[in-house]
Formats: structure tokens, C-alpha cells, sequence
């Protein structure tokens, strides 16, 4: 047992500890969302959801269990508490969504691990079938930076850059909090494949063929993977850089999978183009946190902005939940980014862009609200939580 006072500790930007309490306060709440959002439907689903601890893994672990009673098995990588530092977020949140599940009478078991390898999807076979059986609903939802590809052996890093040409615009110095003008140099080869090899659909393609291979596909099959478009000020490093060409790849395997899945199981794969959030990742990103600090603003005044638990509310209740027949656009794509897209808020968001520097990005922007979200993630600045309090650090789920 380790019980302690946790403050955060950040470094530039990042919190690199978590608050174990603040943690479970946020997936209460996202629980809470989900019951008050989708009336409970009793069913007999299993859910598989790689990549099960953050984000909207996490969100649609949640949303599968608390309007579907779905059991589910969710893999994750994150690290536990140890004699120096405190367990990562995604740790912490899945020991609360367990402890929570478990209360109100749903199963709920999680692997920690590399879901890249060969032993990852090994030990998941022997789990899913010693207690679940076969899976209805399959969510795949990895954002990793780094693999070790099974069977070569080889190591892969993706990266987030445009393709071409040099990209020049401007981001916030989250360190500084000041408008800087940046320029990122064009991606290698290498590093287009590299990042395609990452983020592409390689993986969700041997994991299905793992699954099938075991006998663990039920009939009607439904899998989804999730992606971003978002507007043309991200285009550059997004959506026309290595993130996007990897997301390419993720779209031709996804395609092909629903007509494999349709032909053995009457089953469906499909890809979720979700809205732009505050993540983990996403602050990673050059232009993003400038421009969904705009965005947000935007979309709060209009009262039409969702966190990633409302965008899995609204996937799962009129989307993707059992029985009901998902709306695609003319590319097959599930779309949650309508809101975002809408024109109003798209051309307020450029013209924002246009005007935004150092003098006025605190007016013209909610920072303050992605600052106070992303500290969110870790467990900090949650309301009502009292982070005098010491609380215990080293848990299980």
C-alpha cells in the first residue's frame, strides 16, 4: 500500500505522474453520461476493445457496458504505480472502470501489454475463450507511437509530418504559452512507411485474422476503427502528411475486411471519423492544440462541443449498437465530425486562425479550457476533488 499526497508534476506541457482519485471522478462522470444519455438495452454482446484505456477506447469501453451490458475485454500498455512514481492515467482509469463495473454487476477483465505481438493476441485468445466466447463487437482504437512489427522483428516510429513540401503555419509553445510561427520539413520514404506500418491497418488485420482463425467471430460481427479528417487548416500535417497516409491504409484494410466479414459472418467493419479532442496525443501535434483551443470556443458557444464519452454516445446509440443499421457517407464512412465540419463553425475557426497571435489568443481561444482538459486527463484540476487529501497510489484491476 502506498498512500501519498500526489500534486502534479509537469514537465513543459506534460504531467508525468496521475491522481488516482481524479482518474476515477473522470470515468464516473463519463458512466454517468452514458446512463443518462442511452436507455439500457440488456444484451448477451462481447466486446474486445484494443486500446481500452484512454481517448475513445475508453470511451467506447464504457459506452458498450453501460447501455449494452456488454462484457468486455479490453487490452491496453500502460504502467502501475512503483516505489518512485505513480501509475500512468490509462492505468488509473481502467482500475476505476473495473472497480465501477464490477459494483454494478458487469464483466469487465483487461490485458496489459504489447497489442502488436504475437503474444499479446495469443494470451487474448486463451482469455476470450476461457471467459467470454465468441466477439460481437470489436473496437480498435490503438494511438501508438512505436512498433515491433510480430514477425520481422523490426522497429517502426511514426511521425507527424507533411509529405511534399516543408509545412510553415503557427502553434502555441505550450511551454511558453506564446503564437510562434513553425515549419516541419517534409517525411522520408521511410518514414511514410514507417508511420503506415504504425497507425495503417496491418495490425487490425491480423488481429482479425487471429480471431477468425480461433473461432471467436460471432455471427453479424461488427468492427470499428476511428479516424480524423477535420478541416483544411490541419490538412497539411494531418490529413495530407503521414498520419493520413497511414489512415489511407487503415480505410483500404477496413473496406476489405467488411466484405471478408460480410461473406464468412454476415458481419460489417467500419471506419468512425470522429471530431477533433483533447487528448494525450493531440498535443503532440503541431497546429492541433492552437486550433482546437479555437475550435472549442466555437463550439461551446454554440453549445454543440462533445468530449470523446458524447461522441461514443452518439456512435453506439444511433450508430453501431446492437440492432441498429449505421449511416455512411458516399466513402463508407461513419461520420461524428458533422458537427465540427458545419460550415459557421469551420469559417469561424479560419477566420480566427487568421487573426490569432500572442496578444490575443487568450480572447480568441479557449487555451485556458484545453490547458484545464488535458490536465484533466492525468487527474488533475477535476472538481471535487481534494488533492490535499493523500490518497492510495499502487492499484490493481
Amino acid at each position: 500500500m502506498a498512500v501519498q499526497i500526489v500534486k502534479p508534476r509537469i514537465r513543459g506541457f506534460i504531467c508525468t505522474n496521475a491522481h488516482p482519485v481524479g482518474c476515477q471522478a473522470n470515468i464516473l462522470s463519463q458512466i454517468n453520461e452514458i446512463k443518462e444519455g442511452i436507455p439500457y438495452k440488456e444484451t448477451s454482446l462481447n466486446a474486445l476493445v484494443i486500446g481500452a484505456s484512454t481517448g475513445y477506447g475508453l470511451a467506447s469501453r464504457i459506452a458498450l457496458t453501460y447501455a449494452y451490458g456488454a462484457k468486455t475485454l479490453g487490452l491496453l500498455y500502460e504502467r502501475p504505480a512503483d516505489d518512485r512514481r505513480t501509475a500512468t492515467a490509462g492505468y488509473y482509469n481502467t482500475a476505476a472502470f473495473h472497480q465501477q463495473a464490477t459494483a454494478d454487476g458487469f464483466l469487465a477483465q483487461s490485458l496489459n501489454g504489447d497489442a502488436f505481438s504475437n503474444e499479446m493476441k495469443a494470451e487474448t485468445l486463451d482469455r476470450l475463450k476461457a471467459d467470454f466466447g465468441k466477439i460481437g463487437t470489436l473496437v480498435y482504437s490503438i494511438a501508438a507511437p512505436r512498433r515491433i512489427h510480430p514477425n520481422t522483428g523490426g522497429s517502426h516510429e511514426s511521425v507527424l509530418k507533411p509529405i511534399g513540401a516543408p509545412y510553415t503555419g503557427k502553434t502555441i509553445n505550450l511551454n511558453r504559452e506564446v503564437i510562434t510561427p513553425v515549419t516541419i520539413d517534409p517525411a522520408t520514404e521511410q518514414e511514410i512507411s514507417d508511420t503506415i506500418a504504425v497507425m495503417g491497418g496491418e495490425d487490425l488485420e491480423m488481429w482479425i485474422d487471429a480471431l477468425a482463425d480461433a473461432n471467436l467471430l460471432a455471427p453479424e460481427v461488427t468492427v470499428v476503427a476511428y479516424t480524423y479528417i477535420g478541416s483544411s487548416l490541419t490538412w497539411p500535417i494531418y490529413r495530407d502528411g503521414t498520419i493520413g497516409r497511414a489512415k489511407d491504409d487503415l480505410k483500404t484494410r477496413v473496406d476489405a475486411l467488411d466484405e471478408r466479414l460480410s461473406n464468412q459472418f454476415g458481419g460489417s467493419a467500419y471506419i468512425s471519423v470522429n471530431k477533433a479532442v483533447v487528448t494525450q496525443a493531440s498535443a503532440a501535434i503541431p497546429v492541433v492544440p492552437l486550433y482546437v483551443s479555437i475550435l472549442y470556443d466555437i463550439m461551446n458557444a454554440k453549445g454543440i462541443n462533445e468530449a470523446p464519452i458524447g461522441q461514443m454516445r452518439r456512435l453506439f446509440s444511433e450508430h453501431l449498437g446492437p440492432g441498429l443499421q449505421p449511416q455512411l457517407d458516399s466513402e463508407r464512412y461513419i461520420r461524428l465530425d458533422d458537427r465540427e465540419l458545419q460550415p459557421e463553425v469551420t469559417d469561424a475557426v479560419t477566420e480566427r486562425w487568421a487573426q490569432i497571435d500572442t496578444n490575443n489568443f487568450h480572447e480568441l481561444s479557449d487555451y485556458a479550457g484545453f490547458r484545464r482538459r488535458f490536465r484533466n486527463l492525468f487527474g488533475f484540476e477535476v472538481k471535487g476533488v481534494d488533492y490535499d487529501e493523500a490518497v492510495e497510489t499502487e492499484l490493481t484491476f
